[in-house]
């Protein structure tokens, strides 16, 4: 009875109401980064519109991909140059003005060519960069920090961060907003060890499984 009465007389602090945000194992089967990789590994074709900020700098494209192969039509910030990507030759082909039938070969690792974030055209479709993000979530932690909508699109919000200063390619941190449907991104944020944002990517209209002519990627 007399402890039953102290333990009426006690008083408990108040704690601050905190969110939990559930971690989630690469070895997990509900590993979000590992769904989505095993999604793009069944995909032959897609397109999406890219819309990307690094540095200061804006590109819009469209984007086209096929079994490797990779056409890219600029709207932003040159408009009209098209360029396509053979990855069993492995050369670029860049006519600079739509209305000018002059087209240039080059390398895929040629820096003229290159996005403002360094991205080469060889390493530029969803599943390269889903891959970087594989390499550091393999150093690193996931977390799922819920769902949310994007463009009409309902998407689960993913966060990976390297541990302790762990970046690659000088990346430290993810976040991804991965279709619910497809897991594919749909949105990417990518973060350096302060934080400051290096890039940040939109993909819009993205469709998969569509019908492209193999003469679509060539110029």
């Amino acid at each position: 009875m007399e402890l039953a009465n102290s333990l009426e007389t006690i008083k408990y602090p108040r704690y601050r109401k905190v969110s939990i945000v559930p971690l989630v194992s690469t070895d997990s089967p509900d590993n979000p980064i590992a769904i989505a990789l095993r999604n793009y590994g069944n995909i032959t074709t897609y397109q999406v519109t890219l819309r990307s900020k690094s540095h200061n700098s804006f590109e819009e494209i469209r984007y086209y991909y096929k079994s490797a192969y990779i056409r890219m039509e600029f709207i932003k910030p040159i408009p009209g140059v098209i360029l396509t990507y053979n990855p069993v030759k492995k050369e670029v082909r860049l006519r600079p003005l739509r209305f000018i039938n002059q087209v240039v070969t080059l390398s895929p690792g040629n820096e003229m060519i290159q996005s403002s974030a360094g991205h080469k055209v060889d390493e530029s479709d969803i599943g390269s960069l889903l891959r970087v993000v594989a390499g550091l979530q393999s150093n690193g932690e996931t977390s799922i920090r819920g769902d949310e909508s994007l463009s009409g699109r309902q998407t689960v919000h993913v966060r990976i961060t390297g541990n302790e200063e762990y970046t690659i390619r000088g990346i430290h941190q993810y976040d991804l907003w991965l279709d619910k449907k497809t897991y594919l991104p749909l949105k990417i944020v990518a973060y350096d060890l302060c934080e400051g944002v290096i890039e940040e990517i939109l993909m819009d209209d993205l469709e998969i499984d569509i019908d492209l002519s193999d003469d679509f990627f060539h110029l």
